[in-house]
């Protein structure tokens, strides 16, 4: 009874808060860290696999990481094992992986689901705002936030990092 109060608590937080800003999650090594933290800059979320024909994508986003970087801008990765049990390894396998093959520099956050009724309360969020609502359908989903901490595009998996849909979103966020 007790997890089910839980679930319940998280998906209703998710839909009463204002911004991402009010989420905590815990990184890829454990630490918790509150997304406030990003506050003022703009976010390019992903759901992330490390055995997946998406993978290759973790180039693209940190190639779009040191693009954007110096004017605000930061990738977070939220690796989920959701879809065909694409992410089997733990935290720090993941870790490992991503920084290996793909060099990867950008935060990473702990294994989470990002669907269905388990899904973490950020994705709860991410989910139900902004101009595409509804369930993440597989790995490598993109949700561009603006520095107010609000939903402002998102971009199904088979959409590049490096796609000028992407670019357009992101400099669409800064002050002009």
């Amino acid at each position: 009874m007790k997890w089910l109060f839980l679930l319940l608590f998280s998906v209703s937080a998710a839909h009463a808060a204002d911004t991402i800003y009010e989420f905590k999650v815990k990184d890829i090594d454990g630490k918790e860290v509150s997304l406030a933290e990003y506050k003022g800059k703009t976010a390019v979320i992903v759901n992330t696999a490390s055995k997946c024909g998406y993978t290759p994508q973790y180039e693209g986003l940190e190639a779009l990481y040191k693009k954007y970087k110096s004017r605000g801008v930061v990738v977070l990765g939220f690796p989920s094992n959701d879809f065909h049990a694409q992410e089997p390894g733990t935290n720090a396998e993941i870790k490992k992986f991503c920084q290996a093959k793909y060099n990867v520099d950008f935060p990473l956050f702990e294994k989470n689901p990002v669907s269905g009724s388990q899904k973490q309360p950020l994705y709860a969020y991410l989910t139900d705002h902004g101009p595409d609502k509804g369930e993440v359908k597989w790995n490598f989903e993109k949700f561009v936030v603006d520095p107010s901490g609000h939903v402002v595009a998102r971009f199904r998996s088979k959409v590049k990092p490096d796609s000028n849909d992407i670019s357009s979103a992101i400099e669409k966020t800064f002050v002009k």
